[in-house]
Formats: C-alpha cells, structure tokens, sequence
C-alpha cells in the first residue's frame, strides 16, 4: 500500500509560522514522524508540498496510479479549491482531510470545506497528531476495504 501525503500553500513555514497557532513542529519533522510510523504499520509514503494549486493537481494526476489513498492538508485551499477536490474526484483516490488547527474553532470562513464531503474522515485540531491519527485512520479503512 502506498499513500501519498499532500500538504497545501504555507505549511513550509511550519516551525516559524505562529508557533501560537499551528505549533513549533516543522514540515521536516512531521513528514519524519509519518515516514516512521509507515513504516511501522507498512505502508509506503511519499509527500509533497507546494504553494501553487496547479502544482498539487498535478502531483496528484502524476501519481494517481502508484497511491492507494491520500493524506491531504490542503491548508487555506481547503476552503476555496474547486480544482484540488475535482482532482481527488477525478482519481477516485481516498482521502482524508487533516488540519493542525481547529478549523472550526476559528475565522467563518474557515468552517466550511470543500473536500470534506467526499473525504474518508476529517481530523483537525490535534496539531502534527492530526497528520499520524489520519494516517492511521486512512490505512484502516484502505485495509478494510481490501487494498493490501
């Protein structure tokens, strides 16, 4: 089983970007954690991050036929990326969403999702746990579902 871990525009700044908020961990050290922890319940794992919504779809087109399912922190395009969730539509990839905050615990804006209807499941506010408990979540359900 191979998952594929996408992470949205500013989460390179973890670490540095109001630690208040999202924690001192960095991307670095989260996709360290997840690459050990798959490697514990084995499975694959490959990450990307970008900036840029087209880099994500295409990340996600170039890979749809070697990921069984995606981990997916779209960041501020969660709320806003028509294109991010037709593209998950369009690979009928799995996914679950996950945030480091609670999204709905703050601004409005940030209530609402757009992939969180079609998602597996949806983990936020747990800070990096939020990326490990989805992790694991998406596994199980991939294995429940009979992908090896």
């Amino acid at each position: 089983m191979r998952i594929l871990v996408l992470h949205g525009p500013n989460l390179n700044l973890l670490g540095s970007r109001e630690p208040a908020l999202y924690g001192s961990d960095s991307l670095a050290s989260i996709d360290t954690a997840l690459r050990q922890q798959a490697v514990a319940i084995g499975v694959g794992l490959s990450s990307f991050q970008s900036n840029c919504e087209g880099a994500l779809v295409d990340h996600i087109h170039a890979e749809r036929d070697r990921t069984d399912g995606v981990l997916i922190n779209a960041a501020a395009y969660t709320h806003s990326s028509i294109a991010l969730r037709d593209a998950l539509l369009a690979t009928a990839l799995p996914f679950v969403e996950v945030h480091l905050s609670n999204t709905h615990a703050r601004e409005s804006f940030r209530h609402r999702s757009l992939l969180a209807d079609k998602a597996i499941g949806v983990i936020c506010g747990f800070g990096p746990a939020s990326y490990r408990l989805g992790l694991d979540g998406l596994v199980e359900a991939l294995r429940t579902r009979g992908v090896v």
